[in-house]
């Protein structure tokens, strides 16, 4: 081959490159909006991304992730999402509960949502239908406040003599506070329980708020479902221990961390749901035609150890009912 042929041809052969570049696909890109810090969220991403992987996505092969964290301070939730629909996300996933998912319908009607809420979303606004959403929003209902009755039971059978107890909600979370109060005050009044409500939306109310429940003291503590209460489930539970009272909780999490008891659905088994529902929506479905999934695993999760530091027998009819009980 003559000197003049091989460079043109090597010439043409550089000059093509940048468009073979171009003409790579760009992977499609989710955005993850969430209220809290990522710190303790390692079990759930690691479920809502082998959801993602059953449906044929991978973070970092052929699909990208935007995570946006509000480090809980809800005032931030509807910058970081105008900020997602700004980076043309394909799909919004807002799996912090209903403040996260209301400031995701806010800034689109247009982007596909994918939420996780512990409340109905009929009754939220969120879907006109559990079977046919509507709109552009579906996901995963799992329960949890719903469940406030029965958690409240469940509490007095583990403390039979118990007749005054204490509720810890976040007035930030209006929803969730607003469907606690309104579930747990008719079915206190049917076990002969009296309530007094305590209020923490930041780090140091909890701490004010527990400070009162020492002044109080309750027989018991209910605290209320809340991506907050969640983050910092770790102070919940050493207060409840430092003060000795005995408390139910919505979420295994704050057994798992030492607290007394969790009657919840399985938040783990939400997030694996919502990477499926993700990805089926990456391939072309629509929200509108996706089912809202609602939760049906439900689990009891006591910890013994906690039982004996506090004194309490835990019941022989409450072991025998437990999903798990932590020694």
């Amino acid at each position: 081959m003559k000197r003049r042929e091989f460079i043109t041809l090597v010439g043409g052969a550089a000059a093509a490159w940048p468009l073979a570049a171009q003409a790579q696909p760009r992977p499609p890109v989710v955005g993850f909006l969430d209220p809290r810090s990522p710190d303790g969220m390692a079990d759930r991403l690691r479920a809502f991304r082998q959801g993602l992987k059953e449906g044929g996505y991978v973070e970092g092969e052929n699909l990208a992730i935007e995570y946006r964290w509000a480090e809980n301070q809800m005032d931030r939730l509807p910058g970081l999402a105008t900020d997602l629909i700004a980076r043309q996300v394909a799909v919004i996933v807002t799996p912090g509960g209903v403040v996260t998912t209301m400031a995701a319908k806010s800034a689109t009607t247009l982007v596909p949502i994918v939420f996780v809420v512990g409340e109905d979303p009929v009754r939220l606004g969120l879907v006109t239908s559990l079977s046919r959403p509507g709109g552009n929003l579906t996901g995963v209902n799992f329960l949890n406040t719903e469940l406030t009755a029965k958690r409240l039971d469940l509490l007095r059978e583990m403390l039979p003599t118990a007749k005054r107890a204490a509720v810890l909600v976040n007035p930030m979370n209006v929803s969730n506070t607003e469907t606690t109060l309104k579930d747990i005050e008719p079915a206190a009044r049917a076990i002969g329980i009296e309530l007094q409500i305590f209020n923490a939306g930041t780090a140091r109310e909890i701490n004010d708020a527990f400070a009162a429940l020492a002044r109080a003291q309750p027989d018991a503590l209910f605290v209320g479902l809340d991506p907050f209460f969640n983050s910092r489930r770790i102070q919940i539970v050493h207060l409840a221990s430092h003060h000795r009272i005995p408390a139910a909780y919505g979420n295994r999490d704050f057994a798992d961390a030492g607290g007394l008891m969790s009657y919840a659905s399985n938040i783990t088994d939400a997030y694996h749901q919502a990477g499926i529902y993700t990805a089926r929506i990456l391939k072309g479905a629509k929200p509108s035609d996706l089912p809202v999934v609602q939760a049906s695993k439900l689990n009891l999760v006591l910890n013994q150890q906690t039982a004996r530091m506090l004194g309490i027998a835990i019941p022989a009819t409450l072991i025998a009912r437990a999903d798990e009980v932590i020694e």
